[in-house]
């Protein structure tokens, strides 16, 4: 498929998701852009469910910025554990709050090579960052969007995050970006889910995705 055409698969599927899911939230917790970052850390390899109920643990023990900068990884390990990889998650956690105190006096940076420089910060969650607290133009390729765009022909067999992401930005409109990214989370939960037979009878898309043509 050349790129034109994908272009135009591309604003298909962006309209058809906005009916679907009208409400593209985030599905992690947080009131403020600190809580997302240490959230986001939290998630890999875990539900957003989970660490929805283990952030209200941390965060009533440290509930800043600084206090949790200050705190013992030792402590932090502690609550975090049953998000998995507690050991190394917790270190981030830590050096990353650390950053934010003494380098940006407890603001979440608004510039994405910033966020990059931050402990257990990839570019998954940097786009998420810049999309959801910033507002700016933001893909966020996780394995939801990874497995969809591949199936629906946005991408051909691309399974390298920074490349689907790289290619995604040929193809969506900025401002749709973050949005679509959380709509396709949904519908990779809801219909296109990691199945062999995921439920393509139910899909809003079934007539234009790549694999069901």
């Amino acid at each position: 498929m050349e790129e034109n055409e994908k272009k135009e698969l591309a604003l298909q599927i962006i309209d058809r998701l906005k009916k679907a899911y009208p409400d593209a939230d985030c599905t992690l917790d947080y009131d403020d852009a600190w809580k997302l970052l240490v959230s986001v850390r939290l998630a890999a390899q875990c539900t957003d469910a989970r660490v929805n109920v283990v952030v209200e643990g941390l965060y009533k023990k440290y509930p800043d910025v600084r206090s949790l900068a200050e705190a013992d990884v030792n402590d932090i390990e502690e609550i975090v554990r049953p998000c998995g990889l507690g050991k190394s998650k917790a270190r981030d956690i830590s050096a990353c709050m650390k950053i934010l105190w003494e380098k940006y006096g407890g603001k979440v940076p608004e510039d994405f090579d910033a966020l990059l420089a931050l402990p257990g910060v990839g570019r998954k969650s940097a786009n998420l960052i810049m999309g959801d607290v910033f507002h700016k133009p933001a893909i966020v390729t996780d394995t939801h969007c990874i497995r969809l765009v591949n199936r629906m022909g946005l991408v051909d067999g691309i399974k390298d995050p920074k490349k689907v992401e790289m290619a995604l930005w040929k193809l969506i409109p900025p401002e749709e970006g973050s949005d679509f990214c959380h709509r396709l989370v949904y519908h990779g939960r809801e219909i296109c889910t990691a199945r062999t037979k995921p439920y393509c009878d139910k899909c809003c898309l079934n007539d234009i995705c790549a694999q069901r043509i």
